[in-house]
């Protein structure tokens, strides 16, 4: 993402009204907008253009929301915010399944939605500080080290991640929990930690998005990296 351009934002609302305002408060806000109707539009714009977020709703005519993003997934790890209309749980759970970073419920505040936008944004541009220790307890890590934890890998400079020599592909929210996991080993982190340090939820925030990411995370590291500790959070495993 260049800073010589403005943020270029993909929003796929069917929703006429909806689609209009979201589009122009967040042009207000500096975001260069690009909106679609409906989830085979929405996709084929994603495909033709280069996007930094992508903002979809999840129910649309054509293409859901759900796959829509299950699409993208197979090519990019850009950051996706998920929008529901419903508050049971089910678009939420099926939509961080499908590989999105967050959520956020409609009717929804500019000011929430931009929130959830900025905090997307800078973990697409995280960069590790220094003080995670080494695996073995080795003492503190430099900047820019590789930390080794068994067969998985940290590059921390190119922000590469490899396990058995094989890099795997992880969305920045995925980088970051693991980053925060890597800088902690052995320590439980809880979940509430993890909203406001990965999240960077400044309230009270669903839980089920830290889970979710922790599954997607096992599926791609190995089930056995990152323990949970029933009733407070999870452990990274040295």
């Amino acid at each position: 993402m260049s800073s010589s351009r403005p943020v270029r934002v993909l929003l796929v609302e069917d929703d006429d009204l909806m689609r209009r305002s979201f589009s122009v408060a967040l042009e207000r806000y500096g975001y260069e907008m690009k909106a679609a109707a409906d989830g085979l539009t929405g996709l084929e714009l994603f495909r033709d253009e280069d996007f930094d977020l992508l903002i979809l709703d999840v129910m649309l005519p054509g293409l859901d929301g759900i796959g829509l993003c299950r699409r993208v997934r197979e090519t990019s790890l850009v950051p996706v915010l998920m929008m529901s209309a419903r508050g049971d749980g089910l678009d939420v759970v099926a939509g961080l399944e499908a590989g999105a970073d967050d959520y956020v419920v409609k009717p929804v505040d500019t000011y929430v939605l931009v929130a959830r936008i900025r905090s997307l944004l800078r973990r697409a541009t995280y960069a590790p500080v220094p003080g995670p220790e080494r695996a073995g307890g080795e003492g503190p890590a430099a900047e820019g080290d590789v930390l080794v934890f068994g067969e998985l890998t940290i590059d921390t400079a190119g922000m590469e991640v490899s396990v058995r020599g094989d890099r795997v592909a992880l969305t920045p929210t995925e980088l970051k929990l693991l980053l925060e996991f890597a800088a902690h080993p052995g320590v439980v982190l809880e979940r509430h930690t993890l909203l406001r340090d990965v999240w960077e939820y400044g309230w009270d925030g669903d839980s089920r998005v830290v889970d979710l990411c922790v599954q997607r995370l096992r599926r791609k590291l190995g089930r056995e990296r990152i323990e949970t500790v029933r009733g407070f959070g999870y452990k990274f495993r040295r």
